[in-house]
């Protein structure tokens, strides 16, 4: 008997793999543009690394607030783990503030959770 999954998402619930899902896509939405990813930025920490915490994802830069640095260290992170140029990806809500919304242009739900997936597992043994 063949299944059909309308998306990853779907299928990493059916496969009983759940590992914190369901809270993870409260930080990832889709739009007709790409994939927007709300997050917390903390600057001035002592390494570079995110983390989620409390249904939340937070990003520590070692970066000050100071001329976009924090901002710059965000887009840079994220199109490594995305494995994407940073042009495509922008900030469009909360350049002056700690929560921002980013924005992963043309690009799917899918792929984004996928990669950051990975980079939890990743993340997870090397803590």
């Amino acid at each position: 008997m063949k299944y059909y999954y309308t998306s990853y998402i779907d299928w990493v619930r059916a496969m009983g793999m759940n590992n914190n899902i369901d809270e993870f896509v409260n930080v990832v939405g889709g739009s007709s543009k790409g994939v927007i990813i709300s997050i917390f930025v903390k600057p001035d920490s002592p390494k570079e690394e995110l983390v989620f915490e409390e249904n939340e994802l937070i990003f520590y830069t070692m970066e000050p607030p100071v001329k976009g640095r924090a901002n710059a260290a965000l887009i840079r992170f994220f199109a490594k783990i995305l494995g994407i140029p940073r042009s495509r990806i922008s900030i469009i809500y909360g350049k002056r503030d700690r929560l921002k919304k980013i924005l992963i242009m043309d690009a799917t739900m899918d792929y984004v959770v996928e990669k950051l997936r990975r980079y939890f597992k990743e993340y997870s043994k090397h803590k």
